[in-house]
């Protein structure tokens, strides 16, 4: 098991015509995700204008979740709804998908038919969680978006502040304890092939 601690500075930022996206990890390493040949990515896109189109994604499944702001979504012309703080949300990257809202949001990207994983956002308040590793994850990804954390594994401890993350290759049902003196907002990725 690889335990890889990101910084901003290792993070790959690029304009879009909303704002700008930065790339916290893909698979595999040293994809480009123009190409759309990636298994899985992780992003974390500020969006800046009050409405806007997701990019088209046929071949990929995805999972959101807003940081910061407000963001109102919208599938296939279908009824609008908001998004709360923290709350993921499925759908496929070929629906045709409306936004409304200025909003940090947290993305994870799934190849269809060749790999699948999971996200879930972590609330610390001063105490201890344990997160395991799914037996199948080849790489998982906790995120700090707010506050700072210490996260623990295999005897090995790495301090986060928001903005930082832990990469964990081959975790292979690792456990991670997580403690955090105040309060503390983190989501967590773990992807594997299919």
């Amino acid at each position: 098991m690889e335990l890889i601690p990101l910084r901003p500075a290792d993070y790959v930022t690029t304009a879009w015509s909303g704002g700008a996206t930065t790339q916290l990890c893909i698979c595999p390493e040293g994809a480009v995700y123009a190409d759309r040949a990636f298994l899985w990515r992780i992003s974390s896109a500020t969006v800046t204008v009050k409405e806007s189109d997701f990019t088209p994604l046929p071949d990929y499944h995805r999972l959101i979740s807003v940081l910061r702001g407000d963001m109102t979504l919208a599938h296939n012309a279908g009824e609008p709804f908001t998004l709360r703080p923290y709350e993921v949300h499925a759908f496929e990257g070929s629906d045709a998908t409306h936004s409304w809202g200025k909003c940090t949001d947290f993305n994870l990207m799934l190849r269809r038919d060749k790999a699948d994983g999971a996200m879930e956002h972590l609330a610390l308040a001063g105490e201890h969680v344990i997160v395991s590793a799914r037996p199948q994850a080849e790489e998982l990804l906790l995120y700090c978006a707010e506050g700072h954390c210490t996260a623990e594994c295999k005897g090995k401890s790495l301090a986060m502040c928001a903005g930082e993350s832990l990469l964990l290759r081959q975790p292979c049902g690792a456990v991670l304890t997580l403690q955090s003196a105040g309060n503390a907002h983190l989501m967590l990725c773990q992807m594997w092939r299919v």
